[in-house]
């Protein structure tokens, strides 16, 4: 029985190259009167094992933390830089704007050459840069602040692409039917950096000096790098398809253990056709794109101003914490996101497959006059805005609640138990909406997952960056409470592009598939 074929015979199970999968995502049972209706909905997508597919991402998720990692692990070492560089805090400050400003911009380079040659050459070279930029950090004489500035900015480009890469990465081996548990756990890495960066910052710093932060990351970034070396195979479908084309010698790790009793098998059909060079910035031009890049760059610059603002909120309220125990308060928001980000992938695809299901009875109900049951995935047929956003009303409410409820309890100096709470369900709130975010724009433009992530995080970056330079300010002005409900104002005011991208979405796909653009 072909993958396509619709089978009236009682339910079997045909051989698969992903032997852990299973037969509620490989297959579909419908009844028709007393004889199951066996659907093969999912068209082969990679030949690696379910086991083989985390391996991949958990390795994409270890790279991926080190953009914010090493961004947030340097806020502690400021004020001592300061000193040391007989520099301004202003000054210092500089640097960590032009790393966020080169954190925004350079994943619009490596993204886009990740998508056109590879995931692990550029995955390699972004590691060595990161590891060689912090031994010149660590190393740094104190009367050269040209050089520090200069070091952070080349730490960036190596550390912020990773984001992009990585997202890529799990475009290619995860099918859309199981892309959101996989994005779920990828995206815990990204997100969990800002909240683990200041606590390791402040230990190290206060622990082994500013010196420690940078060897650190060395260290880190080294090993990691290694580790994809050693074992992380190329992913980019246009090289390698489904797994099974055996890449140059270059793309290949130096233990090939993952997928490689099943190379040479491709399927004809596995192998992308490599495109030529395309400019993401057009993506921008995209209306569904460019309308959830501006909704999820409001709701992570809020996130952000949030996570910059932990510590100084709690050493200005709860005076009795020692810096190691407002460290540990971060603890409470990566923990929330850190579950949030498990369940809510899980949830995603349940969705997914709700939809499938409906959408196949409808097409036996009618007898197969508009379309077949095995064709509901096609792009044409599949509502995946519908799919993927159906439960974002409710992460969203639950986030702003969070967010402003948060922000009075600090106000009124409540116990140190109600802000802890909140941020616990704030964090598991936010990855939610950025966990449904990303798998969308990935479904949306699947040949180009890497440069679409890249424009996602120049987008949250940039309004990041600008969010984080006037919280301060603002607190200051009109205090804790009103400061996050102001803050709540410009989430309300975009949260209609959910709606717009849900009623709109599947014109706008069929006029860039008319076109052929971007098809899924």
């Amino acid at each position: 029985m072909s993958d396509r074929e619709v089978s009236q015979q009682p339910e079997t199970h045909s051989e698969s190259r992903d032997h852990e999968s299973e037969a509620s995502i490989g297959e579909t049972a419908v009844e028709v009167g007393n004889t199951p209706l066996n659907v093969k909905d999912e068209q082969h997508y990679s030949i690696y094992t379910t086991g083989e597919k985390w391996f991949i991402v958990f390795a994409a998720a270890f790279a991926s933390v080190f953009s914010p990692l090493v961004g947030n692990i340097y806020f502690p070492a400021i004020p001592i830089l300061a000193n040391v560089f007989n520099k301004s805090i202003e000054l210092i400050n500089l640097t960590v704007t032009v790393y966020m400003v080169l954190q925004g911009i350079s994943p619009m380079f490596w993204g886009t050459l990740a998508d056109r040659l590879g995931r692990r050459p550029m995955f390699l070279a972004c590691m060595l840069v990161l590891s060689l930029s912090c031994v010149g950090l660590a190393l740094v004489p104190v009367n050269a602040y040209w050089l520090l500035m200069l070091l952070r900015c080349i730490q960036a480009a190596g550390s912020a692409s990773t984001i992009a890469l990585g997202a890529g990465v799990v475009g290619d081996v995860a099918a859309r039917h199981e892309r959101g548990k996989f994005f779920g756990v990828w995206n815990i890495g990204p997100m969990v950096g800002p909240c683990i960066g200041p606590v390791l910052g402040g230990l190290l710093a206060q622990g082994l000096g500013w010196r420690s932060i940078f060897w650190f990351m060395c260290i880190a970034s080294a090993i990691c790098f290694v580790l994809l070396l050693l074992f992380l195979p190329e992913t980019l479908r246009a090289i390698v398809g489904d797994g099974s084309i055996p890449p140059p010698r270059v793309y290949r790790p130096l233990v090939p253990v993952i997928g490689r009793t099943r190379l040479g098998n491709a399927d004809p059909v596995a192998k992308a056709p490599l495109k030529k060079f395309q400019n993401p910035l057009r993506l921008f031009f995209y209306p569904d794109v460019a309308l959830l890049l501006a909704y999820n760059a409001i709701l992570y610059s809020v996130f952000y101003a949030v996570t910059a603002s932990i510590a100084t909120l709690f050493q200005s309220v709860y005076p009795w914490l020692s810096e190691i125990e407002i460290g540990l308060c971060f603890l409470t928001i990566g923990g929330g996101m850190l579950i949030g980000g498990v369940v809510t992938g899980k949830l995603l695809d349940w969705d997914y497959e709700r939809i499938k299901q409906k959408l196949i009875a409808q097409a036996l109900s009618e007898g197969y006059e508009k379309m077949r049951p095995e064709d509901v995935t096609k792009d044409e047929h599949f509502p995946i805005e519908q799919a993927r956003l159906r439960t974002m009303p409710l992460y969203f409410a639950v986030s702003l609640a969070s967010c402003i409820g948060y922000g009075w309890c600090l106000d009124q100096k409540v116990s140190i138990a109600g802000p802890l709470v909140l941020l616990f369900v704030y964090g598991w709130a936010c990855v939610a909406v950025m966990n449904i975010v990303s798998t969308t724009l990935v479904d949306l433009a699947p040949e180009m997952s890497s440069s679409i992530t890249a424009c996602n995080n120049l987008c949250r970056c940039s309004f990041g960056a600008i969010c984080v330079s006037v919280i301060d300010l603002i607190l200051n002005a009109i205090g804790t409470g009103w400061t996050y409900v102001l803050l709540a104002g410009p989430c309300l005011a975009v949260f209609p592009a959910v709606y717009i991208v849900m009623l709109k979405g599947p014109k706008w796909r069929a006029g860039r598939r008319a076109r052929g653009q971007l098809s899924t």
